[in-house]
C-alpha cells in the first residue's frame, strides 16, 4: 500500500482518500455546512475552494475538471449556478471551520465545516491606494505650471541684478575721484599748522 508523502493519512490509500474527499465536498456543496472531525476538514478545505474557484470561472472546461472530482452532476449543477454567484467578490476563503468538541465514543476533535456565504464590502485599503495613484499622477501635472511660473521671475530677477550692478561700477570711480580731492586738502593742513606753530614760537 502506497504511503502518503505530506498530511494525514484517510482511509486505506489515495484513491479511497480522493473519493472520501469527493464526497465530503459534495455533501459540504448540498447542505453548505456538514459536521465531521478536524483532520477531515483540514483535507477538505483547499479541494473545496479549489472547487468553487473552477465554479467562479464558469466556462466548460472549468465544468469538466470539477465533474471529474466530484462526478454527481446535479450537485456541479449546484455549485455552478448556485453557490459561484455568492462568492463571487470573495478572494479565497471560501470555507469557515468551527470546532464543536471532541466525539464520545473515541474523544477524535469534532469541527463544522461551513460555505461563507455573506456578502462581501469592498476592502477600503483598495480604495485608498486609487485615491493615492490619482494623487500622484495630480502632482506633477500642478508642478509644471508652478515651475514655468517661476522660471520668467528668475530671469527678471537677473535682469534687475545685472541693472543694479552697473550702476555701482560707474559710481565707484566717483567716489575715488572724491577721494582723491580730498587728500590734497588733509596733505596741505598740516602744512599749514606746522608754519603755525612754528610762528607761535
Amino acid at each position: 500500500m502506497p504511503t502518503p508523502t505530506k498530511g494525514p493519512r484517510l482511509g486505506g490509500g489515495p484513491a479511497h482518500e480522493r473519493l472520501m474527499l469527493a464526497n465530503l465536498a459534495a455533501a459540504l456543496f448540498t447542505h453548505k455546512s456538514i459536521k465531521t472531525t478536524e483532520t477531515k476538514a483540514k483535507r477538505l478545505r483547499p479541494v473545496a475552494e479549489r472547487l468553487i474557484t473552477f465554479a467562479k470561472k464558469g466556462d466548460l472546461h472549468n465544468r469538466r475538471r470539477a465533474l471529474a472530482i466530484i462526478g454527481d452532476k446535479s450537485v456541479i449543477h449546484e455549485l455552478f449556478t448556485e453557490i459561484a454567484p455568492l462568492v463571487e467578490l470573495r478572494e479565497g476563503g471560501y470555507t469557515r471551520i468551527t470546532k464543536l468538541g471532541f466525539r464520545k465514543g473515541d474523544n477524535a476533535s469534532m469541527v463544522q465545516i461551513e460555505l461563507v456565504l455573506e456578502p462581501v464590502n469592498p476592502k477600503p485599503k483598495s480604495a485608498k491606494k486609487t485615491a493615492a495613484a490619482a494623487s500622484a499622477s495630480e502632482k506633477p501635472a500642478k508642478a509644471a505650471p508652478a515651475a514655468e511660473e517661476e522660471l520668467p521671475s528668475v530671469e527678471d530677477a537677473d535682469v534687475e541684478t545685472s541693472v543694479e550692478d552697473a550702476p555701482a561700477e560707474s559710481a565707484a570711480p566717483e567716489e575715488t575721484v572724491a577721494e582723491e580731492t580730498e587728500a590734497p586738502a588733509a596733505e596741505d593742513a598740516p602744512a599749514d599748522e606746522a608754519p603755525a606753530e612754528d610762528a607761535s614760537k
